[in-house]
């Protein structure tokens, strides 16, 4: 049995007359990964704003560890342990890696001290970003700026920024988006890496990605949930194949 990170349970979200996501309710565990699939338009990032604090829902619940936390700001989602990426890659192009991991740590000081000392001064604001940093194999673009870095880079350092402020929930949106097959490939090791420990929710449009880290698949259509279980449960499922993965899917 894992423990249950963050769950929802009947969560809708309606903007005017447009249903975007209606009725879902998901579970994601601690040392495991649930991949949530679907078609453009199928309600996933507004799914994953609403994790985020992002977006409040129209109606339902949101817990993160037995804790509702439905309808909270996103600042405060994160203070909670709640960490997410985005589908374009949020980092400072103008900072180090480094520099934009110790501002990640630094959103967790108190705030009453963020600023009294030199940024250098907080040992242990620095020392979480070298570890984010190692966590994400980029010990050694620590000095490097973020614009000199690949795109696969860039997406790796943003992962490292949410790893800085110590998440217990990881949150990702499109990580593979832009990456050419061995940029890819790295960043299923990353993953699969980070998930000990976690709970973790993914977003995903690389069907391969997707069966090689979910260990709890969803598919979501014009914002319901069509089926969820298992990798193998929903490549065999014949309403998924119509709806969305295909004959290729299918036949491999």
């Amino acid at each position: 049995m894992t423990e249950a990170g963050l769950a929802t349970e009947g969560l809708s979200r309606n903007f005017g007359g447009l249903v975007a996501v209606s009725d879902v309710s998901i579970e994601a565990g601690v040392g495991c990964l649930h991949a949530v699939i679907g078609p453009n338009g199928a309600g996933k990032t507004t799914l994953i704003n609403m994790l985020s604090g992002d977006l409040a829902p129209s109606s339902g619940r949101i817990s993160l560890f037995g804790a509702d936390i439905t309808g909270l700001p996103a600042n405060r989602v994160s203070q909670l342990g709640v960490g997410r990426s985005y589908q374009k890659t949020n980092v400072f192009l103008g900072f180090t890696a480094f520099e934009n991991c110790r501002l990640a740590a630094q959103s967790r000081m108190p705030r009453s001290m963020r600023f009294v000392r030199r940024a250098l001064a907080y040992t242990e604001v620095n020392h979480a970003a070298e570890r984010a940093l190692a966590a994400v194999g980029m010990g050694s673009r620590a000095a490097t700026l973020a614009s000199a870095l690949s795109h696969g880079e860039q997406r790796q350092l943003e992962i490292a920024m949410t790893l800085a402020t110590g998440p217990r929930v990881l949150l990702l949106d499109e990580p593979l988006a832009g990456m050419g097959a061995e940029e890819s490939a790295s960043m299923v090791e990353l993953l699969k890496k980070l998930r000990p420990g976690h709970a973790m929710l993914l977003v995903e449009h690389d069907m391969d990605a997707v069966f090689a880290l979910a260990d709890t698949l969803t598919v979501m259509v014009n914002g319901q949930v069509l089926a969820s279980g298992a990798p193998g449960e929903i490549r065999a499922n014949p309403a998924v194949q119509e709806a969305y993965l295909g004959e290729e899917v299918r036949d491999g």
